[in-house]
């Protein structure tokens, strides 16, 4: 699949949701993966908090997880919009799956393409891209998440290879069962003098160790989460992406992506809850009316749908705007996450209220969507970091406000 321009007579013709025909064709493989294979697995791989790896190859046979790398690397060469389209459409049936999709092909695939040398790409990607090894990303530690520049774990370099010490927690794809690391991972970890630089760190480099499984979260269950301990970990040199210390650019750059396709799951968490309240309303009957009629429910309803509408606006107006290539673009990565998790969260909080018992139970399918919207009010930036970056970036951008 690869993104080309399509011409409209007009402006006004632009498909904002599907803006070329190769994005039309996306969505529509999309919910046809969704509907026959997503869908029948969710519910199965919530309650074993079990991470489908089947799944993930199969969307390496559908070219999915090298969706933003050129074809010449091995990629299906499509930009921002591409991946917004499948995070959203994922999660209408598995955001549990879809995080640990968004972790394997943005949070490694994308940042390893944009960061990494020829001779990286050569070895990493192919593996990465097919499926055969599932890949993540090491950045929060067990004292350090928003704070991402406290971090404590650092890399000595010791000839031709790096000495790291440390541990990450709350790594998506950190474990693929209860005992097994993930494949690889890029690792953040402070070098001499304090900077930050990123490592490729393989399932099997010495001391390199499952510190363990997070388990019992309250929702995503369907993706693992783990503790990395890295205990005297030998790391090739050759495994330094870029120079020394320019990894702040790495991580700021793979960020705006990752916080705009998180808001992309939370669209597509409001998207299905819409579809079981409105349905619910319709076919429940109380006092001889169909419950649509009472104005309560109403206004669930109405709130619901233009809140998401107005989110899906923003994230798509900001997604094709996006250079993957080079960071700049913060605030409004921070505040489609910002204004788009909060939303999902809510408007899955009134589906349940409008379905009522049949909204609190698994198999009504939104209390499920409830506890795992509530994570993207957190993960991969708290509401709280997203507020403080836009006021400061503001701040200094008063012409941000004039567009």
């Amino acid at each position: 699949m690869v993104a080309v321009d399509t011409p409209v007579a007009s402006w006004t013709e632009l498909d904002l949701f599907n803006p070329t025909s190769e994005h039309a064709l996306l969505r529509q493989t999309l919910r046809e993966l969704v509907r026959d294979v997503v869908e029948p697995q969710a519910l199965e791989h919530d309650r074993a908090e079990r991470f489908n790896r089947d799944l993930l190859r199969q969307c390496g046979a559908l070219d999915l997880l090298g969706l933003t790398v050129p074809a010449e690397a091995g990629g299906a060469g499509m930009d921002a919009v591409a991946s917004v389209i499948v995070h959203e459409e994922l999660s209408t049936a598995d955001p549990g799956f879809c995080l640990a999709y968004l972790a394997h092909s943005i949070l490694f695939v994308n940042n390893c393409y944009q960061n990494a040398s020829h001779e990286q790409r050569a070895r990493y990607l192919p593996k990465t891209i097919s499926g055969e090894w599932v890949g993540g990303m090491g950045m929060s530690e067990p004292e350090c998440g928003t704070d991402v520049l406290g971090m404590r774990t650092t890399a000595r370099r010791d000839g031709e290879r790096y000495v790291l010490n440390g541990r990450k927690m709350w790594i998506t794809n950190g474990a693929l069962d209860d005992h097994t690391l993930g494949d690889v991972f890029l690792v953040y970890a402070k070098t001499d003098g304090g900077a930050v630089s990123t490592f490729i760190v393989e399932n099997g480099f010495p001391g390199f160790a499952l510190g363990q499984k997070i388990k019992d979260k309250l929702g995503c269950r369907a993706s693992t989460t783990a503790e990395l301990v890295f205990d005297d970990c030998s790391v090739p040199a050759r495994n330094r992406l870029g120079e020394e210390g320019q990894s702040v650019v790495h991580m700021m750059r793979n960020l705006e992506l990752e916080r705009l396709t998180l808001a992309a799951m939370s669209l597509g968490i409001a998207m299905r809850c819409l579809r079981e309240m409105v349905r619910y309303a319709d076919e429940r009957v109380a006092f001889g009316r169909p419950i649509r009629d009472f104005g309560q429910i109403q206004r669930y309803i109405g709130d619901s749908y233009a809140q998401w509408r107005a989110a899906r606006s923003y994230v798509y107006d900001v997604a094709r705007r996006l250079d993957l290539s080079r960071p700049g673009n913060r605030v409004d990565s921070d505040g489609v996450k910002l204004f788009a998790s909060t939303m999902a969260k809510e408007v899955a909080d009134r589906a349940i209220q409008v379905m009522g018992g049949y909204g609190y139970v698994a198999e009504g399918v939104v209390e499920r969507l409830w506890r795992d919207a509530k994570l993207l009010e957190i993960g991969g930036g708290t509401i709280e970091a997203h507020q403080k970056n836009m006021t400061r970036d503001l701040s200094r951008a008063a012409g941000q406000l004039l567009r």
